[in-house]
C-alpha cells in the first residue's frame, strides 16, 4: 500500500516592535533574566492589558501580503493552561474570530509550482521560558525567565496542503522572506523569532480522510524541519504497516539523534477552555486604514525575482540570491544603474561582498567602478578583488586607491607591441617551437610580457598582440 503525507504548518513569528503587545516593556533579546517585565506581563492582580497598535499594523500588512481577508472585527480570547513560565495561567490569543482568514503563498518545490493555503493569521502573546541551571535540594533547578512574556507573536496557520518535506521547506523559506521584506519580523530562527510547529499525518494514497496527526516541535532551522517531517512520515508509515496505530500527540525533534520523541498527548481546542478576554474590547479595524497599509506593501520576493530575471537577464539562481535580501537587491540595482554593462558580473560582485554591503562598508559606486574597470580592461580580476578589500577597510574611493596602488592595466595594444616584440626577440627558440605547432607556449610568452610589465599588462590584449606577431 502506498501512503502519502498530509502536512500543515503553524508558524509563530515574533513581531519587530519595540514594546510588548499589552504593555510598554522592551522586547529586546538577550536582556538579563526578568529585566524586561512589569506587573502587566507578569500577571499581577488588578492590572489591565492595553493593545499595541503597531502589532495590529504589522499583522494586517502580513495578511495583505499573503492575500488574506482582513476581518473587520476580531476578538481576543483567553487560552487557559498551566505551565511554570506562564504566570497568568492563560495566554491571550485569538480563537473563533481571528484577524485574517483565507490567504495563500505560492511556492516552487520538486520542480513545480504549488499554492499553499493559509487558514488564518492571528495575534497573541508569547510565554516566558524555563532556564535549567544549578541545583536545588540535590536536583537540577528550573528557573523562570519572564522577559519573553507578552512579546507579540503572529501565528500563521497553513492549510493541510503540504505533501512533502521539500514543500514544507519551500513554504517556510518563502514565508520568512515575505516577513523580512515587510520588516515585521527579523526571521531569526536561532533566537526563536521565527518558529514552526508541524502537524504530520499519513494516509493511503487516494483516500480523502486524514490520518491521526502528530505535532512536531523544537525545530530551529529549515533543514531540521525537513528532516523531522521526513522522519515522522517514515515512523508513522512503518507503524501502520506493522499493524499499529498512530497516537495523537506532541513530539519533540532531537536533532542530534535524528529522531522525534514523545512529549505529551496532544490537546484539542476544548482542552484550553477558550473564552473572550473580558479585559479587552473586540478589535474593530477601519477599512480606510487597511487600504492605507496596502499601499505600504513593497515588491515581494517572488515578484522581484521575476523582474530581475526579465529586466537584467539574470539566471533565476542569481536573482534568488539577490532577492534573499531586500537591501541587497536594491544595492544591485543601484550599482547596475551606475554602470549598465555586464549585469551578471555586477550580480556576482554583490553576492560575493553581501556581508560588507549589509554592514554599510561598500557603496554602489564602489561595485559599479570595480565592474566597469574590469570590463574595460583597466584592472585585472585579481586587482579588482584587492581594491574592493582595501575600499572596505578604508572607506576610500576605489579609483583613488587604484591610481595610488598603480594597479591600472596597460590595455593599449600599440603600447604593448614594443614589449611583445622585445620578448619574442629574446626567445627565438620558443618562437620557432610555437610556429612548429607547440601552441601551449603562448602562455609562456604571456608570462614573459607580464613579467616585463610587472603584472600591469592586460592578459587578453597581450594574447591578441602575441597571436598577431607570431602569425
Amino acid at each position: 500500500m502506498e501512503f502519502e503525507a498530509v502536512i500543515g504548518l503553524e508558524v509563530h513569528a515574533q513581531l519587530s516592535t519595540q514594546s510588548k503587545i499589552f504593555c510598554a516593556c522592551s522586547t529586546a533579546f538577550g536582556a538579563p533574566p526578568n529585566e524586561n517585565t512589569c506587573p502587566v506581563c507578569t500577571g499581577m492582580p488588578g492590572v489591565l492589558p492595553v493593545l499595541n497598535r503597531r502589532v495590529v499594523e504589522f499583522a494586517i500588512r502580513t495578511a495583505l501580503a499573503t492575500s488574506c481577508e482582513v476581518q473587520k472585527k476580531s476578538v481576543f480570547a483567553r487560552k487557559n493552561y498551566f505551565y511554570p513560565d506562564l504566570p497568568k495561567a492563560y495566554q491571550i490569543s485569538q480563537y473563533e474570530l481571528p484577524l485574517a482568514l483565507a490567504g495563500h503563498v505560492d511556492i516552487e518545490a520538486n520542480g513545480r509550482m504549488k499554492r499553499i493555503g493559509i487558514t488564518r493569521i492571528h495575534m497573541e502573546e508569547d510565554a516566558g521560558k524555563l532556564v535549567h541551571e544549578g541545583e536545588f535540594a540535590g536536583a537540577q533547578a528550573s528557573l523562570a525567565d519572564l522577559n519573553r512574556c507578552s512579546v507579540p507573536l503572529m501565528e500563521i496557520v497553513s492549510e493541510p496542503d503540504i505533501r512533502t518535506p521539500e514543500e514544507a521547506g519551500a513554504y517556510l523559506r518563502r514565508l520568512r522572506d515575505i516577513l523580512v521584506y515587510l520588516e515585521v519580523c527579523d526571521g531569526n530562527m536561532e533566537e526563536g523569532s521565527f518558529r514552526c510547529d508541524a502537524n504530520v499525518s499519513v494516509r493511503p494514497k487516494g483516500r480523502k480522510e486524514f490520518g491521526t496527526r502528530a505535532e512536531l516541535k523544537n525545530m530551529n532551522s529549515f533543514r531540521n524541519v525537513e528532516k523531522a517531517i521526513e522522519y515522522e512520515i517514515s515512523r508513522q508509515t512503518e507503524l501502520i504497516e506493522d499493524g499499529g496505530k498512530v497516537v495523537q500527540e506532541t513530539r519533540l525533534w532531537d536533532a542530534a539523534a535524528g529522531e522525534s520523541l514523545s512529549m505529551r498527548g496532544k490537546e484539542e481546542a476544548h482542552d484550553y477552555r477558550y473564552f473572550p478576554d473580558p479585559d479587552l474590547l473586540p478589535l474593530v479595524v477601519d477599512g480606510a486604514w487597511v487600504e492605507e497599509l496596502r499601499k505600504t506593501i513593497p515588491e515581494l520576493p517572488a515578484e522581484k525575482i521575476a523582474r530581475l530575471t526579465a529586466a537584467y537577464g539574470l539566471s533565476k539562481y542569481d536573482a534568488e540570491l539577490l532577492s534573499a535580501s531586500r537591501a541587497l537587491a536594491a544595492f544591485f540595482e543601484a550599482s547596475s544603474a551606475l554602470f549598465g554593462g555586464n549585469h551578471k558580473v555586477t550580480a556576482n560582485e554583490c553576492i560575493q561582498w553581501k556581508e560588507s554591503i549589509a554592514s554599510g562598508k561598500l557603496s554602489p559606486e564602489t561595485i559599479a567602478h570595480a565592474v566597469e574597470d574590469r570590463e574595460t580592461g583597466a584592472i585585472s580580476a585579481t586587482a579588482s578583488k584587492k581594491l574592493v578589500e582595501i575600499a572596505i577597510e578604508t572607506g576610500r574611493p576605489i579609483r583613488v586607491i587604484r591610481d595610488e596602488q598603480g594597479l591600472t592595466q596597460v590595455s593599449d595594444a600599440g603600447a604593448l607591441e614594443e614589449i611583445v616584440s622585445r620578448v619574442l626577440a629574446s626567445n627565438q627558440k620558443e618562437v620557432e617551437s610555437y610556429r612548429a605547432g607547440k601552441s601551449g607556449l603562448l602562455s609562456f610568452f604571456v608570462g614573459q610580457v607580464m613579467k616585463e610589465t610587472r603584472g600591469k599588462a592586460n592578459p587578453r590584449v597581450v594574447q591578441e598582440v602575441l597571436r598577431k606577431k607570431l602569425g
